[in-house]
């Protein structure tokens, strides 16, 4: 199906191109049509041809490590997907499928390569846009990358905020608590033995002060290591999110396949009866 001109003006990798240099691109690429619920291409498939978005919504998915299937992006309309696996030749690392009926600009390396004999400069027009896009996904991939909390925030400690962990550590152990009874006691003991002599004797005011300026300056440090706690427990609190909206995705996902399956089963029911 032929396509018109107007419809690449709307597409941001031609956004730069001018009237000229847009009528011989679309002179070259073809309109296609998909059904709701219908392959455009599958993982692993050539990726001689590319796509973008007219109307209606596509998903795009990948398998992960564990063999889950992961949604990758819906691009809207005006965006392309299948770019890179068709400007390198490589198979493509997604699944694209139509969600509901869609229409998209067929584009393949032929129709890129006619467009930059007849117009070169058009090529660094879409290696601008293309250049946008790889900062972008270049941003979200640095982002996403940290994902341990502990790691992100043990690189913003500071010598303070390591001391304060320390001192909170120990003095909530059994070692502190055993420690300073043994010294309290020790203490005590010697200050009554010595009678008279003794420089702290009984109520003991000297280790009473001793202990009202251990705690004023025990209880802020034991605040600071509290308060990175709280950060540790929101970012784990942020990626837990993250994972359980994937998760719900996920179920999604599964319930839009047992759906259709059971689709399928009626179907082979009524052919069956149609039959009998």
């Amino acid at each position: 199906m032929p396509c018109n001109p107007d419809d690449l003006k709307h597409v941001p990798l031609f956004a730069l191109l001018d009237d000229e240099e847009t009528a011989v691109l679309a002179g070259q690429v073809e309109l296609r049509r998909f059904a709701a619920r219908q392959r455009i291409y599958k993982m692993g498939d050539s990726g001689g041809r590319a796509y973008v978005l007219v109307s209606g919504k596509v998903r795009l998915t990948t398998v992960d490590e564990d063999g889950q299937e992961v949604i990758v992006d819906e691009p809207g309309a005006g965006e392309f997907f299948g770019f890179a696996s068709m400007l390198d030749g490589t198979h493509h690392q997604t699944s694209a499928t139509a969600l509901e009926e869609t229409v998209c600009v067929e584009v393949d390396r032929n129709d890129i390569g006619v467009l930059l004999q007849r117009k070169p400069m058009a090529g660094m027009d879409m290696l601008t846009v293309l250049g946008r896009h790889f900062h972008t996904a270049h941003a979200l991939v640095r982002v996403r990358s940290l994902r341990n909390p502990n790691e992100v925030i043990a690189e913003k400690v500071t010598p303070g905020e390591h001391i304060a962990d320390s001192v909170a550590r120990f003095g909530g152990s059994w070692a502190f608590i055993i420690t300073f009874l043994v010294v309290l006691v020790v203490y005590s003991a010697v200050q009554i033995g010595l009678g008279r002599s003794a420089w702290d004797p009984y109520p003991f005011i000297l280790l009473n002060l001793i202990l009202s300026m251990l705690a004023a300056i025990q209880a802020p440090v034991i605040m600071m290591s509290q308060n990175r706690q709280d950060k540790k427990d929101r970012v784990r609190g942020e990626l837990d999110f993250d994972v359980n909206r994937r998760a719900e995705a996920e179920i999604q996902g599964l319930a839009r396949k047992l759906n259709l399956i059971g689709d399928k089963i009626d179907d082979m029911e009524e052919l069956l009866r149609a039959r009998a």
